[in-house]
């Protein structure tokens, strides 16, 4: 939901338009989005993802704004990080094991 919602990265000023999830939603019955879900994945996309992002952002703009602000930071907490984060000699022997076999062509 925070992906697809709007928040200026200064926490004072934390607000939030739902224009986008209405925006991904419209597009979600569009017949382009429909037919490339359907060549895809072989079925129509019945948009519930959308509407369930739409509804959480507009039950997040009858919040207060401390309230939204911690929901917020929660969620982005949660979610989980795209990169395994390593030390240096972790990042060296995690190369070795799966490269390493390639220094023993080289030589």
């Amino acid at each position: 939901m925070s992906s697809e919602t709007e928040v200026p990265s200064d926490p004072r000023n934390r607000r939030f338009s739902c224009t986008t999830c209405f925006d991904a939603l419209w597009f979600c019955y569009s017949p382009v989005h429909q037919m490339q879900q359907y060549y895809r994945v072989g079925v129509l996309d019945n948009c519930s993802e959308k509407w369930s992002s739409l509804l959480d952002c507009l039950s997040l703009k009858t919040k207060r704004s401390a309230e939204v602000q911690e929901i917020l930071e929660i969620r982005e907490k949660a979610k989980p990080h795209i990169w395994t984060l390593r030390t240096p000699e972790q990042a060296s022997s995690h190369w070795k094991e799966l490269f390493g076999h390639l220094d023993d062509e080289m030589d």
